[in-house]
């Protein structure tokens, strides 16, 4: 059981004695009242955003990266898989923070071309590609979390599964 405050309102100002005529009137707050009022409020502002479109559209919600053509991705794509695969002399060196840094630039150019030519593909080959894409930058991921570590076994079997990955994609695309 809910204890609520019960306030006493005196209409005539502060005065020790009572009024025969008014008794005080007890307020209480009202639940029913708040969702109310709840209601009004979303109804309202509802009402607002769907007919003023200047409000509702005014912000444009895109994906951030830059607007990218399939050939433009097409003739991408190699280039910046071999820049990923470059990776290998920093991992050889134990160069743990430049191959990270490294390996973020390299496959984020990969991710976006990989991205584009997935989309400009049929609907029924997509499933499949996705799933590729998936499990390949999971494992640049995972390598990069093992370069951090210092984990130079992750990082090659890492590397290993990227390199599966990469010949796998590119041999569908």
């Amino acid at each position: 059981m809910a204890l609520r405050p019960i306030f006493t309102c005196n209409l005539k100002p502060h005065d020790s004695t009572p009024s025969p005529e008014m008794p005080p009137r007890l307020i209480q707050p009202r639940r029913r009242e708040s969702v109310l009022m709840a209601t009004v409020a979303s109804i309202l502002l509802a009402k607002e955003t769907t007919f003023h479109t200047q409000t509702a559209h005014g912000f444009e919600l895109k994906m951030a990266a830059p607007e990218q053509t399939l050939e433009e991705a097409e003739s991408g794509v190699r280039e910046h898989a071999q820049a990923l695969l470059e990776v290998k002399d920093l991992i050889e060196a134990e160069s743990w923070r430049e191959a990270q840094k490294a390996l973020r630039k390299r496959s984020s150019f990969l991710k976006q071309d990989i991205y584009t030519i997935i989309q400009a593909k049929p609907g029924n080959q997509r499933p499949q590609l996705r799933k590729l894409y998936s499990d390949l930058f999971n494992n640049v991921s995972r390598l990069d979390y093992a370069a951090r570590d210092e984990d130079a076994s992750g990082v090659w079997q890492c590397y290993e599964n990227i390199v599966l990955a990469l010949n796998d994609i590119l041999s569908r695309i």
